[in-house]
This record gives C-alpha cells, sequence and structure tokens, in this order.
C-alpha cells in the first residue's frame, strides 16, 4: 500500500526522496555541491547571516527549504546594481522638480478657476478696464468746453459763468459716480483674452 511505501531510499550511496514535502537538512559539503560554491564561501555566508544551520540530532546542518531561497534572494539582491552617489541625487533632484511642476500647474489651475468665476483679476484687465473709465472721463471732460460756452458767454457776471461751469462739473462728477464694480465685465475681457492666446498659440504651432 502507498502508506507503507518508504520516504527514503538509500541505494548504492545515492539517496532517493519517495515522498514529496520532506524537511531535508544537509551537511556544509553537500550544501557546496549543490551550488557550486567552496566551503569557505558557504561560511561566509553564514557569518554574514545570509544562510543559517539548525541544530540537529547529527549536529548543526542547513535545512534546504530554508537555505535554498536565501541563497537565491542573496544573488538577486547582488544582481541588481548600486547606484552611486551622484544617480541618487539626479534622481532626488528630479523628483523633485517633478513635484514643483505638479505643485505649479495647480496653482495655476486654481488661479485660472478663481479668474473665470470672477473672484481675481489680473492687473492687466484692472489696468484695460480703468483705462477705459479714464478714456470716458476725458471724453467727458474735453467736451464740456464746447457745451458751455454759448451760456458762459452769455452770463451777465463772472460769478454766473462760474456758476454754469459748476453745474456741469458737477453732473460729471454724478456720472462718475454711477460707476460701479462689473464683473461681467471682467469676465468678457477674461475669455477674450483666452481667446486670442490660443490664437496666438495655434500661430506659433
Amino acid at each position: 500500500m502507498a502508506a507503507n511505501k518508504p520516504a527514503v531510499i538509500v541505494d548504492d550511496d545515492v539517496v532517493y526522496l519517495t515522498r514529496p514535502g520532506l524537511t531535508i537538512y544537509v551537511k556544509t559539503a553537500d550544501l557546496c555541491r549543490l551550488i557550486g560554491k567552496s566551503n569557505q564561501w558557504v561560511g561566509q555566508l553564514v557569518s554574514q547571516g545570509t544562510l543559517h544551520k539548525k541544530k540537529t540530532p547529527h549536529g548543526l546542518m542547513f535545512e534546504l527549504a530554508d537555505s535554498m531561497p536565501d541563497y537565491c534572494a542573496m544573488l538577486n539582491a547582488r544582481a541588481e546594481p548600486e547606484k552611486s552617489e551622484a544617480d541618487l541625487k539626479r534622481e532626488n533632484a528630479k523628483s523633485t522638480a517633478e513635484i514643483s511642476l505638479k505643485v505649479s500647474r495647480a496653482t495655476i489651475a486654481q488661479l485660472e478657476a478663481a479668474e473665470l468665476q470672477g473672484k481675481m483679476h489680473r492687473s492687466e484687465d484692472v489696468a484695460a478696464l480703468t483705462e477705459d473709465l479714464i478714456f470716458v472721463l476725458r471724453s467727458m471732460l474735453t467736451a464740456l468746453p464746447g457745451r458751455l460756452a454759448v451760456d458762459v458767454a452769455a452770463a451777465d457776471s463772472a460769478a454766473e459763468a462760474a456758476d454754469i461751469i459748476r453745474r456741469e462739473v458737477h453732473l460729471i462728477m454724478a456720472e462718475i459716480a454711477k460707476y460701479r464694480y462689473d464683473p461681467a465685465k471682467y469676465e468678457e475681457r477674461v475669455r477674450e483674452r483666452k481667446k486670442w492666446e490660443a490664437a496666438e498659440t495655434e500661430n506659433d504651432e
């Protein structure tokens, strides 16, 4: 019966394992033959803590199920090229640059969103709309002499002429006082500028 089948068969100094999953212990010489290295090499790996001997009734031996994976892991670790300090610095610099770029892009996206929502305005847009207001004021002031010439000339006294001029100036000031912040105007200018920038980008390409 299979249950009575021996786990190990020794025939002419050859060991045959007939049952899988057996815990197998070997001496240093046998492990050297398995990995193709010398006793000194295996001893060095033991002293480094890569390989470990276990206490058995037959002395200190290596358990194959633990020793072979440990040895393979050591070989894989040594096969990976060690990075120099310069390489590490370059990688750190690259990572820092990538992080800075991502932060900058996120900041720009937030600013653009705030700009489109009317929560923030570029200085150039504020300057442009302020110039528009100044142009309106200048046109009103430059039209003042023509509008007052006849009435001032017909005035009976300097005081009456001054009153005529004063009334017109007050009317202009009242018009200026009606000026209010209009987010729609800023939004319109932002969208126009976006179109200009997109058109310039296409032309450059």
